[in-house]
């Protein structure tokens, strides 16, 4: 028995249809993951705009500051980690918070790691050395954000302010919020790495990594932070 023609045309008009929602649903999550990255990284650069006059102190203030990791070399901090570390220093010198946490594992072969190579800068620049913590833990944002807020637990620190790069400022907050940590982010403000010169590439980036750890569960992907220097610039 030949099937009824009108039928067929149904099914085909609800096959077309069930294709045109699943492309346009491809499209729009992207989109919004994309869009919420990008507006979370201006709001937070504007809200904790250090220069502005009228920034109230009393009403930004942590336990602690928590400097991501990012590649360093034999203990001189690469460009994307000193920018961090500036911006952490600025933090401090303005009583955001009364310490400063510096965090991230070493590459194979090194010698050092990437939050002891942070604490050595920032003692240089005249923070207090009993001020400053290193944990040496985390290879990437997930692994790093387990170690500090293991460790901000431990010594009974609830709130945080993450220095990182504005357009991972979503994705290192909602993480660590995920742990149980009050956080909010201090964006880098000096460099290549601030809200102005970040590429569009690092926000597609960034964009997907925090669209894939909300789909994956919310378990992490692992996304060496080294790779953040490859998408800016250096200088």
């Amino acid at each position: 028995m030949r099937a009824d023609p009108a039928d067929e045309m149904f099914l085909i008009k609800i096959f077309i249809r069930l294709i045109t929602f699943l492309a346009l649903l491809a499209l729009i999550i992207p989109l919004y993951f994309f869009g919420k990255t990008w507006w979370s990284a201006r709001e937070f650069a504007k809200e904790y705009d250090l220069t502005q006059v009228a920034f109230d102190v009393a009403s930004h203030t942590a336990d602690v500051i928590v400097v991501l990791g990012a590649a360093q070399f034999d203990g001189r901090p690469g460009p994307v980690l000193k920018a961090r570390l500036k911006t952490a220093r600025d933090g401090y010198l303005k009583n955001l918070a009364p310490a400063v946490m510096t965090v991230g594992d070493g590459a194979p072969g090194d010698r050092t790691t990437e939050a002891q190579s942070g604490k050595r800068w920032l003692v240089t620049e005249g923070i207090p050395k009993s001020r400053i913590i290193a944990i040496t833990q985390g290879r990437d944002t997930y692994s790093s954000t387990l170690a500090y807020s293991a460790a901000m637990k431990g010594l009974d620190l609830e709130s945080a302010l993450i220095v990182t790069d504005p357009y991972h400022c979503l994705r290192a907050t909602t993480m660590a919020k995920d742990q149980g940590i009050k956080a909010q982010c201090l964006p880098t403000a000096y460099g290549l790495a601030n809200i102005d010169n970040s590429t569009l590439r690092y926000l597609t980036r960034e964009a997907g990594a925090y669209l894939a750890y909300v789909v994956l569960g919310r378990r992490g992907i692992m996304i060496s932070e080294d790779t953040i220097d490859g998408l800016i610039p250096s200088w």
